[in-house]
């Protein structure tokens, strides 16, 4: 699809970030949900709504204003405007102004709750931040090639909790405030990942053994999806550094950040 001058331009500026307007553009953007979810966050303090309530719901409105523009502009210089719509990053464009805009028609008492519900549903906003996070795809990459293992990880644990739970009701029982399975497993859960709220405790000397192997097996795994997700981000960060290649003497190897190559000394290309 061939764009007019003006949306090519304004593509350039708003979806790319290889020059110096679209950069900038990106700080400010930045800088703008930064302060917006500030704003959100001093909104829900009480002293702070009272005496600043005004200013803060001015604020809002400011930024609500520019995420709409930004959303609308996005929309009109896309070359396929649906296709980011349904996007991620379109969902999460809307996402960041809906919310004010629906509490305009929430004014019976009866809907406070989703009104509250409402306003902190603008920390969203910070999704917006992913898109100008290149690390963060790196991270993401691991995280998916690791899910199978990590799945089959937390399935172990959950066979573990399962035993543990069945175990501690048989011992316990319901005196002790073991008083079904799922509670019992919910006790084993908040054990093994060394949480320990209190709230229900093994009484009997048999149970509180039980207890003991729980805890030694909380640590003894917990390291375990740590373990798969470092070797993976490490998998993925060497991939992405030998895909950068010199155009000089063709070598790869070089580092994500650098700007000469390590063996020519080669100004390397972004």
């Amino acid at each position: 699809m061939e764009l007019s001058p003006l949306r090519q331009k304004l593509y350039t500026i708003i979806f790319g970030t290889g020059t110096p307007a679209g950069k900038r553009f990106d700080m400010v953007l930045i800088y703008c949900i930064l302060l917006s979810v500030l704003a959100m966050i001093l909104e829900s303090v009480d002293q702070v709504d009272r005496r600043y309530g005004e200013w803060l719901t001015a604020v809002e409105w400011f930024f609500t204003g520019i995420f709409t523009l930004e959303y609308l502009v996005r929309i009109y210089c896309s070359p396929h405007p649906w296709r980011y719509i349904r996007s991620f990053y379109g969902l999460v464009d809307l996402l960041a102004i809906l919310p004010s805009y629906l509490g305009l028609f929430m004014d019976d008492m009866n809907y406070l709750l989703m009104i509250r519900l409402l306003r902190v549903l603008r920390i969203f906003r910070v999704l917006k931040l992913a898109r100008y996070l290149t690390e963060a795809n790196v991270l993401l990459r691991a995280m998916a090639m690791s899910r199978r293992k990590i799945f089959i990880f937390f399935s172990s644990v959950l066979v573990l909790s399962t035993i543990f739970g069945s175990l501690m009701f048989v011992v316990e029982g319901p005196e002790h405030g073991f008083t079904s399975i799922p509670k019992s497993i919910y006790w084993t859960i908040v054990t093994i990942t060394t949480v320990g709220y209190g709230d229900i405790t093994p009484q009997t000397v048999l149970g509180q053994m039980i207890a003991a192997l729980a805890m030694l097996t909380g640590y003894s795994i917990i390291a375990v999806p740590t373990g798969i997700l470092t070797a993976e981000l490490a998998t993925e960060m060497q991939r992405e550094r030998t895909t950068r290649r010199c155009d000089e003497c063709t070598s790869t190897g070089h580092e994500r950040d650098a700007l000469y190559c390590r063996y020519c000394g080669g100004v390397l290309a972004d």
